[in-house]
């Protein structure tokens, strides 16, 4: 048994190893002017000293030290080893990891190694290893990081990562450039003809407006109530014809207030606070405010039902909830205007509770039933 072991240690130090430090970028090439492979002990020595002079900040250098190290620290074990620095290009596509491969494969037949230990300084220049690994086999990997440097090169992997998907991903750039761009074109504009302040409004207005489309997904909804289809004409047609509606209901509600009340020329802060006022508003926009609200959900409804979704409980729960609702508020507004108790709430609280919950029943009841008889049939 001791034996075989000794035998297994002459074999390892045996082996033919070969340590590549990869420069996928090739930041040697562009900033130093050094030509791959650089072959050797010599030659990776002097690729490092002029890397480092042209850029001493570049971590590339470091990486083709640590490289030298390892490869020495490798002849002092009694391995027979070489070192070797390796280079793609800019662009770090398929033509950088084809020139990777090619000097890797030159390498190799100058020096026919066993295996190789890679040596990089982040995760782009291990991103070749599977494709060494198809070459030779790969019997380490060493990563080197500048101290300190760890958590900025993730940080500016990850932030990197982001700022090319804001940038051309049509989902984020929309948001994230469109919306900035257009901002600052207005107020460019604005700025040129001396309308600074009036810009500056609407440039709130619509940044405000933005995020709340966005916070909400108005612009999801609109294009689920616009597609193109039998049902989505449906909804637009009622999504407008209610929004006309609740619209109306605000000159519905002037229209009721009571002329000797504003005859004083009350301002709008009084007139807002004033209970006498509001409540008359509110009874005379309540009934059209309603009915605007009861066509958009029943637009939901009915686009639901001719496009063959059978998924309408909530669509007639959520009818049946305004119309339960409506006494509610009437009676608030009356309480408002007639000085009435609070207490004449309770009634229509309770039938509306009442009416909710049994339509709620119903239509779950219903809902279950239909499931049932679907699963029963064979």
């Amino acid at each position: 048994m001791k034996q075989s072991i000794k035998d297994s240690k002459i074999q390892t130090k045996d082996s033919r190893l070969l340590v590549i430090c990869v420069d996928r970028d090739n930041d040697i090439g562009d900033k130093a002017n050094i030509e791959t492979p650089a072959v050797g002990r010599d030659a990776c020595i002097e690729a490092a000293q002029r890397l480092a002079l042209e850029d001493p900040e570049d971590a590339d250098s470091n990486s083709i030290f640590a490289a030298i190290k390892m490869y020495e620290d490798l002849v002092s074990q009694g391995y027979k080893a070489e070192v070797v620095t390796v280079a793609g290009s800019a662009d770090r596509g398929v033509a950088a990891d084809e020139k990777i491969i090619k000097e890797v494969k030159y390498t190799i037949e100058k020096f026919p190694a066993t295996g190789v230990i890679v040596v990089s300084d982040g995760e782009d220049d291990e991103s070749v290893i599977p494709i060494i690994q198809g070459v030779v086999p790969v019997v380490s990997v060493k990563r080197v990081v500048m101290k300190v440097s760890r958590s900025v090169e993730y940080s500016y992997a990850v932030f990197g990562k982001y700022l090319k998907m804001i940038a051309y991903d049509p989902k984020y750039s929309k948001f994230f450039l469109g919306l900035p761009g257009i901002l600052l074109l207005i107020g460019g504009i604005g700025s040129v003809f001396g309308y600074t302040a009036e810009i500056f409004a609407v440039l709130v207005s619509i940044f405000g407006g933005a995020l709340l489309v966005r916070a909400f997904d108005v612009d999801k909804t609109l294009y689920k109530w616009t597609r193109p289809t039998p049902s989505g004409f449906i909804r637009l047609f009622m999504l407008v014809g209610g929004i006309i509606l609740i619209l109306s209901s605000i000159p519905a509600g002037l229209t009721a207030l009571d002329p000797i009340v504003l005859s004083g020329g009350t301002d709008i802060i009084s007139a807002i606070t004033d209970k006498e006022i509001l409540g008359q508003f509110v009874a005379g926009a309540l009934p059209i405010l309603w009915v605007g609200i009861g066509v958009i959900f029943a637009g939901t409804l009915l686009g639901n039902m001719v496009g063959s979704n059978r998924a309408h409980t909530i669509d007639i729960l959520r009818l049946a909830v305004l119309a339960s609702l409506y006494p509610i508020v009437y009676q608030f507004t009356n309480i408002v205007l007639h000085d009435e108790t609070s207490f004449t709430l309770i009634p229509p609280l309770l039938a509306g509770l009442a009416a909710t919950l049994t339509i709620a029943a119903l239509l779950f009841w219903r809902k279950r039933k239909h499931k049932d008889e679907t699963e029963s049939q064979p």
